[in-house]
């Protein structure tokens, strides 16, 4: 069997070892999107949606996510977060109205937090919907992306046209 990181010499599944890695500062920025109809785009805005405030629950409901990871992706390890922050954008343009999503997620340890800011990018943008679906069911969720990430042996990584 090909080397691959995640089986064992018998081919199973195997989280990886990460003992020996140097613990390094780690931050990594996702981000995604949610497209809503003007209804729903005025009612957030305004704070009328009748399950409460949407984007302090998503935020909330982001937290959570990236704090729980590794329950949701198999071979994620724990990690201890030392920060998450998460932050909206609205675009308006004619008739579209598109809520950027944007997730910092900071760590020091021996593995990054990519996974921690991709989960918690999902969530929001999954609790946007689930709140506003009584309205509009036709929300479309946009793609959800690694924008950079800092440290570890890999090294930083900037998406094309984001780099500093």
């Amino acid at each position: 069997m090909a080397n691959f990181t995640h089986f064992n010499e018998e081919g199973r599944a195997r989280m990886v070892d990460i003992s020996e890695k140097k613990e390094t500062d780690r931050t990594a920025l996702a981000t995604s999107s949610i497209k809503v109809s003007e209804e729903i785009y005025q009612k957030i805005s305004s704070n009328q949606i009748k399950k409460g405030d949407v984007l302090a629950v998503a935020q909330v409901a982001g937290i959570m996510a990236a704090k729980k990871t590794s329950e949701w992706i198999p071979m994620c390890h724990p990690l201890q977060l030392k920060g998450i922050d998460i932050s909206f954008d609205w675009q308006v343009s004619a008739d579209t109205y598109v809520l950027h999503i944007e997730v910092f997620v900071k760590t020091k340890g021996s593995t990054g937090v990519e996974m921690e800011a991709l989960t918690a990018a999902s969530a929001t943008a999954l609790t946007i919907y689930d709140m506003c679906k009584a309205i509009d069911k036709g929300m479309v969720i946009g793609e959800t992306y690694l924008l950079e990430k800092k440290g570890g042996k890999s090294g930083d990584y900037y998406r094309k046209g984001k780099e500093e």
